[in-house]
């Protein structure tokens, strides 16, 4: 085929790509591939890109060419006496579109003095729509008028596209006969001095080889990895989070949340049918639980109703890995209480309605802080820091109400990609109610705060919608391209 190619280009002073895959019939993107290896060796031939549009029939051009237009057929079926309408209807295929063309073009009237009736209004016609889709066809025709390539295109019966070809001319070095260049020298070569009569091909030594394939960090894992490292440099440490099941009691009653809190409703939280209830509780901390809810306790009324033990057992997917939290300050508690910082960075599950900014399965990270006699300012202070070093400097915090902390902040950060403020965490100081049935001392507090994972994320990479971020409508071009997120 090369041989061929070379051969043609030598009888012309420039050829068209096009006009080449025309005089050998062969496919016009084979042509391409060869021209481009052609254009590899230097100064050998000469190549132009070029491009121009190309109009080809669309399968029902190709009916109406072999076949005659609509309304060519239309006239052709009605006798010189006419013929009722109804007829024409019914044996002739596209009726609706020949007869409106016909009566457009005036040949043919419809008489509805009795039974309707179609006569031909001129004696013979031509059929313009077929001789042009047949020129076309044929490759006759190199520009059509405005009007008909509009109507043809309207009526569906064309396509134009755009085609990429080139211009070839001979190059300095132009040869009939291409010199292969030699890669691999073998031992024949060697033996018979057939080396001194080959050329070899260059060594490229810049050249960058094939990336080898690889696997991608998705970017909510590379937000997740400096999210840890930020906690590790504060002086966190990382508490176990391997309970994805948890009992209502750890995930609601020791945050003294109480049993009718909306939260714990089916709409809002997964229940599990089996096991469906948790019975390893300690017994003397699940007592204490349930006096400080029913009764109150340390300065405090409670809520003075029935708690229900079965409803503490109650196995769920945990809403928040605040559970977690729990059971690290009852274990402190247990164990000679000392100051301390712990993080956490895992998934939680809420029963929510999916939208732009919301997922029924996603990351909660969560910090606490542990030591005598802290205050909101030192938890306003430590959530300016933290968040400074996420690079977020935009930041509101709005009163609110949690159960398990008093007071208690939401935390809201400006989304330029939204243009609006998100909430990103929410946060407080544990409540005496929640700590001190714990047995912990009562001049201990614990500042805490929990945020998404998905949401900074979402603001730190442009991303407004985060079904884009997490699941099956994940671009993976995306994950491939997005560059190490490093925090300022």
């Amino acid at each position: 085929m090369e041989d061929k190619i070379l051969k043609t280009i030598n009888s012309f002073e420039t050829i068209e790509t096009l006009e080449i895959a025309r005089l050998l019939n062969v496919d016009h993107q084979k042509i391409i591939g060869f021209i481009k290896s052609l254009e590899s060796f230097t100064k050998f031939i000469n190549v132009q890109p070029m491009s121009c549009k190309n109009i080809t029939l669309t399968p029902e051009g190709l009916e109406i060419a072999q076949n005659g237009s609509y309304e060519a057929i239309l006239y052709n079926s009605i006798p010189l006496n006419g013929i009722s309408q109804k007829d024409l209807m019914e044996n002739v295929k596209n009726y609706k579109i020949g007869f409106s063309k016909a009566m457009s073009f005036g040949w043919i009237k419809l008489d509805k003095s009795n039974e309707p009736t179609i006569y031909r209004q001129v004696d013979s016609i031509v059929d313009q729509v077929q001789q042009w889709l047949l020129k076309i066809k044929d490759s006759i025709v190199e520009d059509i008028p405005s009007n008909l390539k509009h109507e043809f295109k309207r009526r569906k019966l064309i396509t134009e596209n755009l085609v990429k070809s080139y211009r070839v001319s001979k190059g300095l070095e132009f040869k009939l006969k291409i010199d292969k260049e030699i890669t691999d020298l073998s031992p024949e070569m060697i033996e018979g001095d057939l080396w001194k009569d080959v050329t070899f091909k260059k060594y490229n030594f810049k050249a960058l080889g094939v990336s080898p394939s690889s696997g991608h960090f998705h970017p909510l894992m590379k937000v997740k990895t400096q999210f840890r490292q930020i906690f590790l440099e504060m002086g966190f440490s990382e508490m176990a989070t391997n309970n994805y099941i948890e009992s209502s009691f750890w995930n609601f009653d020791a945050l003294f949340q109480p049993q009718n809190h909306p939260a714990r409703d089916e709409h809002d939280t997964f229940f599990l049918s089996d096991p469906k209830n948790c019975l390893d509780i300690p017994l003397e901390y699940l007592k204490k639980v349930k006096k400080i809810h029913t009764h109150g306790g340390f300065g405090s009324l409670g809520y003075q109703y029935d708690w229900k033990t079965e409803e503490a057992q109650k196995n769920i997917l945990r809403t928040h890995t605040t559970a977690a939290s729990t059971r690290i300050l009852y274990k402190l508690a247990q164990d000679n209480f000392k100051p301390c910082k712990y993080f956490s960075i895992d998934k939680v599950y809420r029963n929510e309605n999916l939208d732009a900014t919301h997922l029924a399965e996603f990351h909660q990270i969560e910090g606490i802080i542990a030591d005598y006699d802290l205050s909101l300012g030192h938890l306003m202070g430590v959530l300016k820091e933290f968040y400074k070093k996420l690079g977020l400097t935009k930041l509101r915090f709005k009163p609110t109400y949690n159960p398990y902390t008093e007071p208690s902040m939401e935390i809201y950060s400006y989304h330029d990609g939204l243009n609006k403020w998100v909430e990103i965490g929410n946060s407080g100081i544990f409540r005496p109610e929640m700590l001190l049935p714990m047995g912990l001392p009562t001049n201990i507090s614990v500042i805490a705060w929990g945020l998404s994972l998905e949401r900074p994320t979402m603001i730190l990479y442009g991303i407004s919608n985060i079904r884009e971020l997490v699941g099956h409508k994940v671009n993976l071009q995306m994950v491939y391209e997005s560059p190490i997120c490093f925090f300022k």
